[in-house]
């Protein structure tokens, strides 16, 4: 007979999830062993968060579940997940599992503290409110937060990406769960937080015992954290084992297409110009300070130009100062301090012709489509707003011209009726790429572009941003934290931290020669795959 410690955490078999208009997953098993990580990996849409969903018995309405999820605690017999009452569910979910989300900003209201939220999490568990603060202090110290107590005083915006997600952690440790179900914990953090979250998860981990089901498409993520993985497409586990054999040797056509989707990180995948023009963009001693108490320093003396026809990857963590220098360059930030000028516009803008002069040479890309198309309007409509502002075009001359610019994105002309819903991830980001080009811009300036894709589909849109740039003989701006993401596109990376400039070169020079303790310190932290004799970066 075998013991407690030899059976799974939780064992799936033959999950199934139905809706009104098809079945969504099918017949997926697996395992979550005691003490360590499943991923469960794939591109959006490949129902990983549907399979999560079940676990946690929070399906929407409308959809149903069938097959076995039984859940082994260490007192008792297997407990099967889909025979429970609602009321037995949120037993189940308050006593035995902690979730760590995507986005810790969304998961916290951001109204109250983050202290009284995780005290919200114990109050719930029946902690008398006289011992709540301390425990809420002692969490937030296990998760390696340096200051717990004002940590537990600030507001969600007071703190940092990085520290918003350690609290997170904190929450989902609240009461000491067996199980964590890690839902792309690290998306769109810069390298070094990543790090420390992955860390984090493995320290705590090793500390608890308790077993982790991780759900992401960064395969660098999957090698560096994992024991066991499963791959998902379309609904459907197309391949499972231990991490190193899968990723090492894939079986299936679909894990090897994820695998030949990581990036090298060696300077060797870089395809840019070597010949560029006049400087179109011009930073001189730049300076941003926001006023408070104290002060911020977001931008220190950053002075910088860009060649017409080049490509600039701007790297850096959170806080380093990239945004405000894009939007310093987009118009989009005031200097304190120093000058700047864009393709002739002198910085900044203050009357409202010279906005509309800067904007018609400027086209921006934000990093969240999903935010920054207005899900009311059509795809026609957001892609032709710019047309309507700044050119005298007729009606039938728009159409015409946003069909034109959603066939240089990739998109037919059925898209244009279509809404932000009804897309992709990686559709919506070209239908925000159609409209930053809808004017002819002279500079192209884009914010973490790929941050929320999964790895095929920010390849996928690297490689259209890249096409477009050498057809129309762009400059651009990357706004990134993920040098892959520099490596796939730009001619020159400048690294910031600290609001200055501490790297300035060549991509390829960069990447395999860093001259900088801090770009070192950068690349050694980005995760790692080890692919048939190659190493490469998700």
């Amino acid at each position: 007979m075998s013991s407690i410690a030899d059976q799974p955490l939780l064992s799936v078999r033959n999950l199934t999830v139905r809706g009104p208009h098809g079945t969504l997953v099918r017949d997926v098993s697996f395992e979550v062993p005691r003490g360590e990580v499943l991923a469960l990996v794939g591109e959006s849409g490949a129902g990983k968060s549907m399979t999560t969903l079940a676990v946690l018995g929070l399906l929407a309405p409308g959809l149903s579940a069938t097959g076995n999820i039984d859940f082994h605690p260490a007192d008792g017999p297997p407990i099967d997940l889909l025979t429970l009452t609602p009321q037995e569910l949120r037993r189940f979910r308050l006593e035995s599992v902690g979730v760590v989300f995507q986005n810790p900003s969304s998961a916290f209201d951001p109204v109250h503290t983050v202290g009284a939220q995780i005290g919200e999490v114990l109050a719930a568990r029946g902690l008398p409110r006289t011992q709540r603060m301390g425990r809420v202090t002692e969490l937030l110290a296990r998760v390696r937060l340096a200051d717990p107590e004002r940590v537990a005083r600030s507001y969600p915006h007071q703190v940092s990406g990085g520290q918003l997600q350690r609290a997170m952690i904190a929450m989902a440790l609240a009461h000491e769960p067996v199980l964590i179900i890690a839902d792309e914990p690290t998306t769109a953090l810069d390298a070094l937080v990543q790090r420390e979250i992955l860390d984090l998860l493995r320290e705590l981990r090793a500390e608890t015992g308790s077993s982790t089901l991780l759900i992401t498409h960064d395969m660098g993520v999957v090698a560096d954290s994992a024991d066991r993985v499963a791959v998902m497409l379309d609904g459907q586990i197309v391949e499972q084992g231990d991490v190193k054999a899968v990723l090492g040797q894939p079986k299936s056509d679909y894990t090897r297409t994820l695998v030949d989707a990581v990036a090298r990180l060696d300077g060797t995948t870089v395809a840019g110009r070597r010949e560029f023009g006049e400087a179109i963009v011009t930073v001189n001693a730049a300076n941003v300070t926001y006023r408070g108490r104290p002060n911020v320093v977001a931008l220190h003396d950053v002075s910088l130009t860009v060649p017409a026809g080049q490509m600039v990857a701007f790297v850096g963590e959170s806080g380093a100062g990239k945004s405000t220098l894009g939007r310093v360059i987009a118009g989009l930030e005031p200097l304190t301090s120093g000058s700047a000028s864009v393709a002739g516009v002198d910085l900044p803008v203050r009357r409202a012709a010279g906005r509309r002069a800067l904007g018609a040479k400027v086209g921006i890309v934000f990093q969240n489509p999903a935010l920054s198309l207005n899900p009311e309007h059509t795809v026609r409509r957001s892609v032709e707003l710019p047309l309507r502002i700044h050119t005298d075009l007729s009606p039938a001359a728009r159409v015409e011209r946003v069909n034109e610019l959603l066939a240089e994105v990739g998109l037919g002309p059925e898209f244009a009726l279509r809404r932000p819903r009804e897309l992709s991830g990686g559709q919506q980001q070209r239908v925000a790429i159609a409209r930053a080009l809808a004017l002819d811009p002279d500079v192209l300036i884009a914010d973490e572009p790929t941050s929320s894709l999964d790895a095929r589909t920010q390849r996928d849109v690297l490689a259209l941003l890249s096409r477009i740039r050498q057809h129309r003989g762009l400059s651009g701006i990357i706004i990134t934290h993920d040098f892959s993401v520099a490596e796939a596109v730009a001619d020159r990376i400048v690294v910031l931290r600290n609001g200055e400039v501490v790297e300035d070169g060549p991509t390829a020079t960069v990447l395999r020669a860093p001259a900088h303790d801090y770009t070192r310190a950068l690349i050694a932290a980005v995760p790692l795959v080890q692919v048939e004799g190659r190493i490469g970066v998700a």
